[in-house]
């Protein structure tokens, strides 16, 4: 069997070679277009966002009402858009669909976003259940990107997921947090004072804040948090 690794790097090299195609629309692409064509580029969605959780708001003030008064224990949320067409089919097509190739654009557009890089990036893990069925982490695809455009480091086996549990989206929010107890622990190891959690979707935020009150209880003072989409509803 041939190993993953190599398959995607056949599947992108046959893409760029013999199927230059936008990804989204499927109409040819331009010589000067990768990935995306101009439109659909132009597509992604881009307004103003609270820079602490991440909601989408009316202006361009650093935080939300919300976030003034009662912040997210985090300390800065990066990220592309909402979970809205174009960019809920590229991360289907990503996380499900196994377009491994997808991590370095997504990147690549991430990372202009990106003012004061950690680093160290920590992909959200997944359980090893859930590892077996998928066959990959599309967090860690997508932080192992990420460091290539930022210059920065990627661990992936500090965070640990020891337990599998319920999907999160069909839950309340304190049955989220009872779902997540003790479902994951952190190597003991030396960690910086500034990292970044990578994520393919944040939804409620339940995870990722679980994880940053940990780092903080390991004495790491800043935690970032880097998504694609971030949405409030159901994924």
């Amino acid at each position: 069997m041939m190993p993953k690794n190599t398959t995607a790097w056949l599947s992108h090299t046959c893409r760029k070679l013999l199927f230059r195609h936008c990804s989204l629309c499927q109409l040819p692409l331009e010589p000067y277009d990768d990935y995306w064509c101009h439109y659909c580029l132009s597509q992604f969605p881009s307004p103003p966002y609270c820079q602490r959780c991440g909601t989408t708001t009316l202006n361009s003030e650093q935080y939300c009402g919300h976030c003034l008064t009662t912040p997210p224990p985090w300390q800065r949320l990066y990220r592309l858009g909402e979970y809205q067409p174009p960019l809920q089919q590229l991360v289907s097509q990503f996380k499900f669909g196994k377009k491994f190739w997808l991590a370095k654009p997504l990147a690549k557009q991430l990372a202009k976003q990106i003012t004061v890089p950690a680093p160290l990036l920590l992909p959200v893990p997944l359980h090893r259940w859930r590892y077996w069925q998928r066959g990959f982490n599309q967090s860690h695809y997508l932080a192992l990107a990420l460091a290539r455009e930022l210059n920065t480091q990627v661990a992936h086996k500090i965070l640990v997921r020891t337990r599998h549990t319920e999907a999160q989206k069909s839950l309340t929010k304190k049955q989220r947090k009872t779902n997540l107890a003790n479902a994951f622990t952190i190597k003991d190891c030396a960690l910086p004072q500034h990292v970044a959690l990578v994520d393919d979707v944040v939804t409620t935020g339940t995870t990722v804040a679980l994880l940053t009150q940990k780092l903080h209880r390991r004495g790491v003072k800043r935690v970032d948090i880097i998504t694609i989409c971030h949405t409030e509803k159901p994924v």
